[in-house]
C-alpha cells in the first residue's frame, strides 16, 4: 500500500467515504458524521496539501488528514505554543476493517508530525462516541478532556471535543510506501478557524 497527498481528483472519493462512514457509525448506534460534509471546504483542504490517501492497488482504502493547525475553542494557548500536529477526518473503507489499517495511518502521523519538529500528535473525537475514544486511548493516546461548550454554530454544544494527545516518535514500521513528502508539509503549529 502506498500513502500520497491527495489531490482533488479524489474529491468524491473522499465524499463516498465520509458517507459510508457515517452509515457504519449509525450501524453502531452513534451520531457522528449525519450532517453532510461541505465539498467546498473539503476541496479547500485538499489544496492546502493536507490531506493524505492510502492506495491499495487502484482501491482507496483509507483517508487521513494532518494539519497544523488546531480547531478553535478546544486548546489551550499553553498547549497551542506547544509544536503539534492535528489528526482530523481518519476513515477507514469498510473493505479494509480489520486490519489495524487506523493504527498505522496514527503511526504514520506520528512519525510526520515528529519529523516535522512537533512533540504532540493531537485529536479530537466525537463526544459521544465511547468505542472511538477506547479505540484512540488504545493507541498511545492519553485523554486530556472533554470540552462541551463552544461548538462553531451559534457557541453551542460541542459534538466533537474529547481531546486526546500522544507523544510523536519516528514512525517505525508503519508498512507504507511513502509517497507524502513530508518535507513540503506546512509549518507545525497554527489555529485553524474553520
Amino acid at each position: 500500500m502506498i500513502i500520497e497527498r491527495a489531490t482533488a481528483d479524489d474529491l468524491d472519493v473522499l465524499l463516498a467515504f465520509r458517507q459510508e462512514a457515517a452509515s457504519w457509525l449509525t450501524d453502531l448506534g452513534t451520531d457522528q458524521w449525519q450532517r453532510p460534509y461541505p465539498a467546498d471546504k473539503l476541496l479547500g483542504t485538499i489544496e492546502s496539501g493536507v490531506v493524505f490517501m492510502v492506495r491499495d492497488g487502484a482501491m482507496t482504502a483509507a483517508t487521513i488528514t494532518l494539519t497544523p493547525e488546531a480547531e478553535e475553542g478546544l486548546w489551550t494557548d499553553g498547549e497551542l505554543r506547544e509544536p503539534s500536529r492535528f489528526v482530523n477526518k481518519l476513515t477507514v473503507a469498510r473493505t479494509h476493517a480489520g486490519q489495524d489499517l487506523g493504527g498505522r495511518l496514527l503511526d504514520w502521523a506520528s512519525g510526520q508530525a515528529f519529523h516535522s519538529g512537533a512533540v504532540w500528535l493531537r485529536l479530537d473525537a466525537w463526544t459521544t462516541n465511547k468505542p472511538l475514544q477506547d479505540y484512540y486511548l488504545r493507541h498511545g493516546f492519553e485523554h486530556v478532556r472533554t470540552v462541551t461548550e463552544g461548538g462553531a454554530v451559534n457557541g453551542g454544544p460541542r459534538v466533537s471535543g474529547w481531546l486526546g494527545q500522544r507523544p510523536t516518535a519516528p514512525s517505525g514500521d508503519h508498512g507504507f510506501t511513502d509517497l507524502a513528502q513530508s518535507s513540503t508539509a506546512p509549518p507545525a503549529h497554527h489555529l485553524r478557524t474553520t
